[in-house]
């Protein structure tokens, strides 16, 4: 009798043969997965692509390495969500194109099986409800710094600083016109230090970034991933239209520096933990980390 996982993926395989589909996304969550899979015959497919979280470190390097691997963020992302961004790492990583059909098998965070088959014309499946039209920052020639500062949202929104929820905004590109329509509200951290020491690639500044999104104000970076200021307060009027409704007063500080500059914005919610993308005033993505460590 085959387990679950066989029957899982042996139908998803069907279906992406059915909707002619490039590529099968495969989302484990283990080492010990990675090894139930380079045992299975599915390891000779061509068309399936391995999602694992950046965290799992594979003690056999050579485990999957006639396989394609995504490396999507370490922690826990709802489904679509996790879909979303393996999508984005995928095209960031050339591993599918923009405008793929896709076929993704997944189950829980952090759960050795698997549950759930989706199927996505990446152009065309997404909806109000999880908004993903992302085709414009795939081209965006920030797109690797929009992706860095999109897992520090993301670690600020499952966590928090201290235990405490943070809500901050990150705004990428267009610099000089983000800084002309913005002004310091606390002292600039980083004002003074020359640009190595200031690149979002390194992680003493990824952690002075975390620590700095409890000030109020926006963190504004370059497109080539230099940090310029952190505490700054946008100028640019907000945006109130009939999808930003209920939303506070960072996500339409967002929609109007995004407006009226080509910048990408990345808003950490404080109340929810939810990092919403912003680009030309309006909502582009919206990604939801599952808060599970932060304390009371």
């Amino acid at each position: 009798m085959k387990d679950q996982k066989h029957s899982i993926i042996s139908n998803a395989l069907n279906i992406a043969r059915e909707t002619r589909s490039e590529k099968l996304l495969l989302f484990l969550n283990s080492e010990q997965e990675c090894r139930w899979f380079a045992k299975s015959a599915f390891r000779d497919e061509d068309n399936i692509v391995v999602v694992l979280p950046s965290d799992v470190r594979l003690k056999d390097q050579d485990l999957l390495k006639s396989t394609r691997v995504i490396r999507s963020w370490s922690g826990n992302q709802s489904r679509f969500s996790r879909i979303k961004y393996a999508f984005l790492q995928g095209v960031l990583q050339e591993v599918i194109a923009a405008d793929s059909n896709v076929v993704c098998v997944l189950g829980p965070h952090g759960k050795n099986h698997l549950d759930t088959i989706t199927i996505h014309d990446l152009g065309l499946s997404w909806s109000e409800d999880f908004p993903f039209d992302v085709t414009a920052i795939i081209r965006n020639t920030a797109f690797y710094t929009i992706m860095a500062v999109v897992d520090i949202a993301l670690d600020i929104g499952a966590l928090g600083r201290e235990g405490k929820s943070v809500g901050t905004i990150f705004v990428v590109g267009d610099t000089d016109k983000v800084m002309e329509m913005s002004h310091q509200v606390v002292f600039n951290p980083f004002k003074g230090y020359p640009k190595e020491e200031r690149l979002i690639t390194l992680m003493e500044v990824v952690e002075s970034l975390k620590e700095l999104a409890k000030l109020d104000g926006a963190i504004i970076i370059s497109g080539d991933g230099i940090v310029e200021a952190a505490g700054r307060f946008i100028e640019a009027s907000g945006v109130v239209t009939k999808k930003l409704r209920g939303l506070g007063a960072r996500h339409r500080s967002a929609a109007g520096i995004t407006r009226k500059t080509d910048a990408v914005a990345i808003v950490v919610s404080e109340s929810t933990g939810k990092v919403t993308l912003f680009q030309k005033g309006r909502i582009i993505a919206a990604l939801e980390p599952v808060i599970s460590r932060r304390m009371e």
